[in-house]
C-alpha cells in the first residue's frame, strides 16, 4: 500500500478466528522485529493464541493476523507527518475502534512511545484500560529511555500500564519508586533466533560506522574516514568497510569518499542487511555499536552533533556515556570521543591500539562477557514467558 495513495475510508479486518487474546502494535522495523520473536516463541508454548497485529511482516510471519502495515509510516519525517495528518489521525481512530469492537484480552504495545503512550493514554480516558475500571490488560514491551531523559514520563507509565517487560537490567530500578511491575527479560539481540550482523575477524577490516540519519553522517563520517586516512600512510594495505542504511546515505557516503582517491580505494560501502566482520570500529553510539560490543570488536566511540544540540542534550541526560554497551557495564569498554574530542588524529590512535595491543583485545573480549552476561535472559524467562504469564 502506497503511502500517498492510502484511502481515508479504509478499515481494519475483523478478527481471522473469533475472539482476540492478544493485540500487538508496533510502529518501527526494530520493534516488529523484536514483536516477532516474542509472538513466535508464545505462540510455540501455547498454539491456541490467538494474536493481532499493528505492524509490519515480521509478525505477520510470525503467526499473527496483522491487521494493519504501520511500519510503511516508520521513516516519515516531521514535515511528511503534517502534510499526511488526516491518515495519520484516521489510523489512531480506526485502531480504538477496533479495540472498542473486538476488545482483546491484552494490548502490548512495543517500544514506539510517540503513538503508542496517545493510544494508551486514550485507552484509559474512555475507561477500556484496567488501571481505569476496565477489563484491557495494558502492557508494553522495550520501555522509552526515562533512564536517559524526561524521568518523570515514568509516573504516567504507571499510570496506563499493569506491566511492563524492559530489556536492560538497570531499568527495573527506573521504576522502583512507582507501582508498576517492571520485568527485565534479556536484551532481544541476545534472542535464541538472533544473529548479530557483526562479526570479529583479527584479520578483517576496520569498520566505520558513521550512523543512520542524514545529519550524524554529515557530522561524524568526516572525521572517521579522515581518522582511517591517516593510518593509511603507515599501513597502507588496510581495508575498511562503511555501512550505509539507505540509498540516500550510500549516495551521501559515495560523495564524501570521492573526494579522495586513495580512501575510496580502500574504503568499501556496504548495506547494513549484510553480515560484515572487522577487526576494530570507529561507531556512532546507535544500535549498532551494542551489537559490535557482543561481537567482541575492540573500537571507540564517536558522536558529533550541532553545539546547540549536544548543549541541550547535555542538559537532558541523566547518563555519564552515550553508548550503549558503556551505559549498560557502567564503565567505559569503547572510549567515547565528543564533538571537539573526536579529532581525527586521536580516532586513527584508536584503530592501531584496537588492531594492535593485545591488552585492548583482551579487555574487549572480556567486557564482552559481562556484557552479554547482563543482558540475558534471566531464569524468570524472556518476553513470550512474560506475555503469556499477564495473560493469566
Amino acid at each position: 500500500m502506497a503511502k500517498a495513495s492510502l484511502e481515508l475510508d479504509f478499515s481494519f479486518p475483523e478478527p481471522a478466528e473469533g475472539e482476540v487474546d492478544i493485540l500487538v502494535i508496533a510502529g518501527e522495523h526494530s520493534g516488529d522485529e523484536h514483536a516477532a520473536r516474542m509472538i513466535r516463541s508464545a505462540m510455540q508454548q501455547n498454539p491456541h493464541l490467538k494474536i493481532a497485529a499493528i505492524g509490519g511482516h515480521h509478525m505477520k510471519e510470525a503467526g499473527a493476523q496483522l491487521l494493519f502495515d504501520l511500519i510503511q509510516y516508520s521513516v516519515i519525517g516531521f514535515v511528511e507527518v503534517l502534510k499526511h495528518y488526516k491518515i495519520y489521525k484516521k489510523i489512531f481512530e480506526e485502531t480504538i475502534s477496533w479495540i472498542q469492537r473486538h476488545m482483546p484480552r491484552a494490548i502490548c504495545f512495543v517500544d514506539y512511545p510517540g503513538l503508542n503512550k496517545r493510544l494508551a493514554r486514550k485507552l484509559f480516558d474512555l475507561g477500556l484500560a484496567r488501571k481505569a475500571g476496565g477489563s484491557l490488560t495494558m502492557l508494553y514491551y522495550i520501555s522509552p529511555q526515562i533512564w536517559a531523559w524526561r524521568a518523570k514520563r515514568r509516573f504516567e507509565m504507571a499510570k496506563l500500564f499493569d506491566s511492563i517487560a524492559v530489556i536492560f537490567p538497570f531499568e527495573v530500578e527506573t521504576y522502583g519508586d512507582t507501582s508498576l511491575e517492571t520485568r527485565f527479560v534479556g536484551h532481544p539481540f541476545l534472542a535464541d533466533d538472533y544473529e548479530l550482523p557483526v562479526q570479529f575477524d583479527a584479520d578483517g577490516p576496520i569498520l566505520l560506522l558513521p550512523g543512520s540519519r542524514h545529519s550524524a553522517v554529515q557530522r561524524i563520517a568526516p572525521v572517521i574516514f579522515e581518522a582511517f586516512h591517516l593510518c593509511l600512510r603507515d599501513r597502507n594495505k588496510l581495508q575498511a568497510i562503511c555501512i550505509y542504511p539507505s540509498e540516500a546515505i550510500k549516495e551521501q557516503l559515495a560523495l564524501m569518499l570521492n573526494k579522495e582517491d586513495e580512501l575510496r580505494k580502500h574504503v568499501r560501502l556496504v548495506s547494513n542487511d549484510k553480515a560484515i566482520s572487522g577487526r576494530a570500529v570507529l561507531t556512532s553510539s546507535g544500535t549498532m555499536s551494542l551489537n559490535c560490543a557482543l561481537a567482541n570488536i575492540p573500537g571507540a566511540v564517536v558522536y558529533r552533533t550541532h553545539p546547540l544540540t549536544y548543549l541541550f542534550g547535555k542538559a537532558l541526560m541523566k547518563v555519564p556515556f552515550i553508548g550503549m554497551a558503556n551505559i549498560i557495564l557502567r564503565e567505559a569498554m569503547y572510549p567515547e570521543f565528543i564533538q571537539g574530542a573526536a579529532r581525527p588524529s586521536v580516532l586513527c590512535e584508536q584503530i592501531l591500539e584496537c588492531m594492535e595491543n593485545p591488552d585492548r583485545i583482551r579487555s574487549t573480549r572480556n567486557l564482552g562477557a559481562k556484557l552479554r552476561d547482563l543482558l540475558d535472559k534471566p531464569r524468570k524467562g524472556g518476553p513470550a514467558s512474560w506475555l503469556l504469564e499477564k495473560l493469566g
